[in-house]
Formats: structure tokens, sequence, C-alpha cells
């Protein structure tokens, strides 16, 4: 280890320069400008998201602030989901918290109460088959950017969970861990969590076999399970490790031919990408 000295009983901590010191702990975060993000020693201790963010650009005269949080980005299978919601000052749902945090008819109850009283909300899906092409976090990225551009009003900023949004030209400030500080990312989240929930029950009904309505493609025992019994589905990542050496079996040829088309997404809009960046 550099600049640390081995003594008979213990081992000196490395001496850290004054900017690292200066700059404190930090989190790793590919979409951020610097690539990396500070984390405050109060971030993991946080449960209940406020307004506390979003007052602060209200303040500078940024009225119309959307919060916007991303599920699915671990899965091996669906597609990778963004929502963006702008919520009206200082409303937000009894129970509101990171939907992870939540339990399914919590979110579902919040879901709906979000839904009916947000100012603006949007979600998008980026498919599997996209995610492959362009790998996961460009994914994550044009997912948030679509649910951004799709709102019915115009944000004049955004908050996000960890990553910046390099092609779109609104003011944004990126949080650790926003969707636990966060009224609006918070909302984003659960919205985001519940519809992309509701799209992996229908593709159980498609795809049996993985348990995709209790696992929702993320990589539980019984899912792969039926990886290795079934082989890949039509919406399994392919660039995935546990999907990368698998074969696609013919068993899924007709009834991916039988999917509703409307339920595969998203591929990317240049027209509602550049509309937000304009």
């Amino acid at each position: 280890m550099p600049n640390a000295r081995r003594s008979a009983g213990s081992i000196e901590v490395p001496v850290r320069s004054p900017s690292e010191a200066r700059r404190g702990p930090t989190v790793l975060a590919p979409g951020s400008a610097a690539g990396r993000l500070q984390v405050a020693p109060w971030h993991r201790a946080r449960l209940d998201p406020d307004f506390a963010e979003e007052r602060i650009l209200w303040s500078r005269g940024y009225r119309h602030v959307a919060g916007i949080d991303e599920v699915g980005r671990g899965c091996l299978a669906g597609p990778v989901t963004a929502a963006a919601v702008i919520l009206p000052p200082d409303w937000q749902p009894r129970g509101l918290r990171d939907s992870k945090l939540l339990k399914p008819e919590e979110r579902r109850r919040l879901d709906v109460e979000i839904r009916r009283h947000a100012v603006a909300w949007a979600i998008a899906f980026v498919s599997p088959e996209l995610i492959d092409r362009i790998n996961i976090l460009q994914a994550t990225l044009l997912a948030s950017t679509l649910a951004a551009a799709r709102l019915s009003i115009r944000p004049d900023a955004l908050l996000l969970d960890a990553v910046a949004l390099p092609e779109v030209r609104v003011h944004q400030r990126v949080l650790v861990s926003a969707d636990r500080l966060c009224a609006s990312v918070a909302a984003a989240s659960v919205i985001a969590k519940v519809a992309r929930d509701a799209l992996m029950v229908e593709f159980d009904a498609i795809y049996p076999g993985y348990d995709l309505a209790g696992n929702k493609g993320y990589a539980a025992p019984e899912h792969r399970a039926g990886l290795a019994v079934l082989g890949l589905c039509p919406i399994h990542r392919l660039s995935f490790a546990p999907c990368r050496d698998r074969e696609q079996m013919t068993l899924w040829q007709d009834s991916a031919a039988d999917a509703n088309p409307d339920d595969e997404i998203d591929e990317p809009d240049e027209l509602e990408v550049t509309e937000l960046a304009e």
C-alpha cells in the first residue's frame, strides 16, 4: 500500500493528500461529469425523503423540478425502466420512501396517489435488445432521458440519483441516494418499480419456468434454475454474464411472435431525446 509503513505491531494509515482530505469520501458515478460524487455522512442514514432539495431549486427560480429514478438495472431479463415525476410543491403521499424499502401493496397504493396528484409524470422502458447493443449504463441514461422528454410539462430542473444526463441541457442536481432524500425522486422510483413489476408479471405468463412474476427478472435461485433447464427466452439480456454463454431455445419462438409488441420497447426516438435538449 503506498505511503503505508509496517512496524512490529501495526500498519500506519496512509496519509491523504490535502485535496483528497478536503474532498472527503466519494462514490463511483460514471454518468456524472467527474465520474465520482461526494458522499455526505448522513446520506445512508436517511430513509424518509422530503422537499429540501426541491425547495432550494424553487427558491432559485426553477418552477417545475422533476425527480428521475430507474429500476431493473441489475436484472437478467426484461427492460430497464425509468420514471420522471413533478410533484406539487410540498405535497407528498403518506409513507413515501424509496421503492426498495416498501412492500408491494404499499408501492401500489403510492403509485395510484402519485399518478393522481402529480403535476406531471412519465415512464420509459429500454428493451433487452437495446441494452445488449449499447450497454446497461447507456440504456439507463437513455431511459431517464426519454422519461424526462415525455413529461407533459417541460421541466426546468432535474433531480437525479447518482447519474447525470449528458445529452440533456436542463439544470441537473445529482445526489447519492437521491431516492432516499428527495420526495420527487422517491415518487419516480415508486411508479417506475410498479410499472416494471406489472410488465414482468405479464412476461411470466408468456415465458413460464423462470418465476419472473416472483423475482422480476433478477438473478434469484428460481430464475437461475429456469435458465439451466430452459435456456434463454427472448427477454433475457444476452450481454449479462449468467446469460452470455447460454443458448436461446426454439421453445419460445411462437410465444415471442404472439407477444404484444407494445410491451417491448423503446427504441431511441431522436425527436423525443433532442426535444428536451433544445
